[in-house]
């Protein structure tokens, strides 16, 4: 059967739940001790509409005002995961530069993203609004979810409604390229 390989970084400030939705995502799994990445790779092949896709995650480590974006994360990447925590003002800031970087290595017009606010199971901590997320992503024009990386359901989203923007952006760009899963 034929698949298409899809290469996604996850990217986004330090100690903001990148990891632990990769992992909620690939293995279904919470990992609720943290180390900070240096930088991992997940595979999963995942179907949807009747298309299988090898997805290979890069979850990066955590960005800094140093390496805010490594042009490594520019080559061969069809589409990002910008994640901040709900909890953490300056994570917030810190994916807006992300996505300006991200723009101007790409060259691109449009780059399938999923803004991800994380960590709604500490609402009580709350400093971003649902609303003000929501307003950077349709800025970008991007997708926007609010998540917790407690929960499965809510991991496996973000990665399909990327999916569905990488297809739908792929149709305009016409880049197409398959692999065959044994």
């Amino acid at each position: 059967m034929s698949c298409k390989q899809r290469k996604i970084a996850v990217m986004g400030y330090r100690s903001v739940g990148k990891s632990s939705l990769s992992i909620q995502f690939v293995d279904g799994q919470f990992v609720d001790s943290y180390d900070p990445t240096i930088e991992n790779t997940f595979t999963k092949t995942v179907r949807i509409n009747s298309q299988d896709y090898e997805l290979t995650l890069v979850d990066t480590a955590g960005q800094d005002e140093l390496t805010l974006f490594p042009s490594q994360y520019s080559i061969d990447v069809h589409g990002y995961v910008l994640v901040y925590s709900i909890t953490d003002i300056r994570s917030f800031e810190v994916v807006g530069t992300i996505f300006h970087k991200l723009q101007d290595l790409n060259g691109k017009i449009q780059v399938p993203v999923v803004l991800v606010g994380n960590k709604t199971d500490l609402h009580m901590e709350r400093m971003i609004s649902y609303e003000e997320g929501k307003k950077l992503a349709e800025d970008w024009n991007a997708i926007f979810l609010e998540t917790s990386a407690k929960q499965t359901a809510s991991a496996s989203e973000i990665f399909h409604m990327l999916l569905l923007e990488m297809e739908k952006i792929d149709g305009i760009l016409g880049d197409r390229s398959n692999c065959i899963v044994s």
